[in-house]
């Protein structure tokens, strides 16, 4: 099969259902077929064969099948599973709802991709540090170990709402939702 037919071919093998809900990808151990042509932009941009997808419906569709396997991205289908590459996260959470504040705060992220995920002990926030320049990078664990990078913008309100907290012997600033503290990054001393 060409590897310009093989995008069509993949969203052909996505079971219809009329239930609301993602595929169960996870269930799924069809053989794997080879990489094919698309990449996951650290924007949010899917490509392939070099070439923004520009149809949103599309994407969504892809994004429901996507699985990560170690440090692996494949789209996977009940008889296909093929690799694709990631630049950063496969998603990126565009917006945030906050309600409530302090430790009752919650916080209802929105991915590119129309996921909505509510952060807290199912989905964390973690915030890992550039090694060269410190420059943070958040996510926001989205499904089944794949996570959403959080926008520039969304984390700038979240450091609005950064209140300091006591742990190890330093003083953090963190997010709480969902009951949970989520440091962002120690407190200038």
């Amino acid at each position: 099969m060409s590897d310009s037919g093989k995008a069509s071919d993949l969203l052909a093998q996505i079971p219809k259902t009329e239930k609301k809900g993602l595929p169960p990808v996870h269930l799924w151990n069809p053989d794997f077929c080879g990489d094919i042509d698309m990449r996951i932009a650290r924007d949010g941009t899917w490509y392939y064969m070099g070439t923004p997808i520009g149809r949103k419906p599309m994407v969504r569709l892809f994004s429901t099948i996507i699985r990560r396997d170690g440090d692996d991205y494949f789209l996977v289908t009940p008889v296909e599973k093929v690799g694709i590459k990631v630049d950063d996260a496969p998603f990126v959470a565009v917006s945030v709802d906050v309600e409530g504040q302090g430790e009752r705060q919650v916080l209802r992220f929105v991915t590119n991709v129309e996921d909505e995920v509510e952060a807290g002990g199912e989905h964390p926030i973690r915030v890992a540090l550039d090694a060269e320049t410190q420059e943070p990078a958040p996510y926001v664990h989205v499904r089944a170990n794949l996570e959403a990078l959080i926008h520039r913008n969304v984390f700038y309100q979240l450091v609005e709402l950064a209140v300091p907290r006591e742990m190890d012997g330093r003083t953090w600033l963190g997010i709480w939702s969902g009951g949970q503290f989520f440091p962002i990054g120690p407190q200038d001393e």
